[in-house]
């Protein structure tokens, strides 16, 4: 059991220096992290968002986000795993009943994982969701769809289902990973996180008791912090990104990158030019932590006073450290071998992963969205829309 922020810190710095000797090999190999994935369950950091009602740590968006930067500036795979375990949680919080609340928060505390089985493929556009659940005759469910992207379903004890009932509206069937009819595939091969093993779901009419299902759909017809926090969680992967990618190139050039010739120096730590350009990196680097803690900051003050204006408040902070850490995650990461030079380009040293794991990363959800509603709000006073995603 972690109790309080401080010791959720200090257990993920811990972690992030246990697990980054091994995240090179890991993402060469495809190897998946089970065993680091355990041993960050064990720690009971996944339990660390539990309301303390219910015996949690129940820790700040700053703690929870500066934990998430941590571990993605070790391991960038190993920080999305649990991304949606803490979106789910969250579900409960904002419409689970207390029956439910009391069984699954005890779960979480028990070390038992949330997955996620929410994204399909090849549908209209993201919100078209055609995963199925369908009320039985004695009061329960029966579940069928195909879900992709599925990050944290192989790993999982639990796997939160996004789906819609008859009357169309939005819940989230909480199944456990052995149900009969689910199927968990490891299918999948992008070219960066490769060890997230976000892959296919398969339900085929999935029995599901009512005690295991959330009226999703009531959360967005007030003020609400779903997406926030989730997009929250995003950001600092993009910041963690950055801040491994940096540490690495300046690892690099300190220790292995030869000077150019013209700069007339020893190492090519004293160039100027490569100097000047560390110099700039930082500031991107710096100015993504920055806007990562502010938006923070803003959710925990919205969760503290929760209305309209706050709401809004908190998601625009998100939305603007969503964008700017993503931009610099790709910058820094592509940075990496022009400040480095030409040996930093072996495929046996694998310093691509960083840039393979922020292009990938960052395509969750376009920036050029979040921008819009950014200007929207700034120019015109325009709440942004409650749909989760922002």
């Amino acid at each position: 059991m972690i109790r309080d922020d401080a010791e959720a810190l200090r257990t993920a710095a811990g972690l992030a220096e246990e697990f980054r000797p091994g995240a090179c090999g890991r993402d060469a190999r495809r190897e998946l992290p089970r065993a680091e994935l355990d041993r960050l369950t064990a720690t009971g950091l996944l339990a660390v968002t539990v309301p303390a009602e219910h015996g949690g740590a129940d820790v700040s968006a700053v703690t929870l986000a500066e934990v998430f930067r941590l571990l993605a500036s070790a391991d960038a795979s190993l920080a999305q795993i649990p991304q949606s375990h803490f979106a789910y949680v969250n579900v409960l919080r904002q419409q689970g009943s207390p029956e439910q609340q009391a069984f699954f928060f005890a779960e979480v505390l028990a070390g038992r994982r949330f997955g996620n089985a929410q994204s399909e493929a090849g549908t209209k556009h993201l919100q078209d969701i055609r995963t199925r659940l369908i009320t039985a005759e004695d009061g329960s469910y029966r579940l069928t769809g195909v879900k992709n992207y599925s990050t944290g379903a192989l790993f999982a004890d639990w796997i939160p289902v996004l789906a819609r009932a008859e009357d169309d509206l939005l819940h989230v069937a909480y199944v456990p990973a052995d149900a009969p009819g689910l199927t968990v595939t490891d299918d999948w091969d992008g070219m960066g996180q490769r060890t997230t093993a976000s892959g296919t779901v398969e339900l085929t009419d999935v029995a599901v008791p009512a005690a295991h299902v959330v009226p999703h759909h009531l959360t967005f017809t007030g003020p609400q912090l779903h997406g926030a926090i989730a997009q929250l969680l995003h950001t600092a992967i993009d910041a963690g990104i950055a801040a491994g990618a940096l540490a690495e190139a300046v690892e690099f050039v300190t220790t292995r990158s030869r000077p150019w010739f013209e700069s007339g120096f020893e190492s090519a730590a004293e160039d100027p030019l490569l100097i000047q350009r560390f110099g700039e990196l930082a500031v991107r680097h710096r100015a993504a932590d920055a806007l990562l803690a502010a938006a923070a900051r803003a959710v925990d003050a919205a969760r503290a006073g929760l209305d309209d204006d706050s709401a809004a408040e908190a998601s625009i902070a998100v939305a603007a450290a969503k964008a700017y850490a993503g931009s610099a995650a790709l910058e820094i990461a592509d940075a990496l071998f022009e400040v480095s030079g030409t040996r930093a380009a072996l495929d046996s040293l694998n310093l691509h992963r960083h840039w393979r794991d922020a292009r990938t990363h960052t395509l969750h959800d376009p920036a050029r969205w979040k921008i819009q509603h950014i200007g929207r709000y700034v120019l015109n006073g325009t709440r942004p829309p409650r749909h989760g995603l922002l």
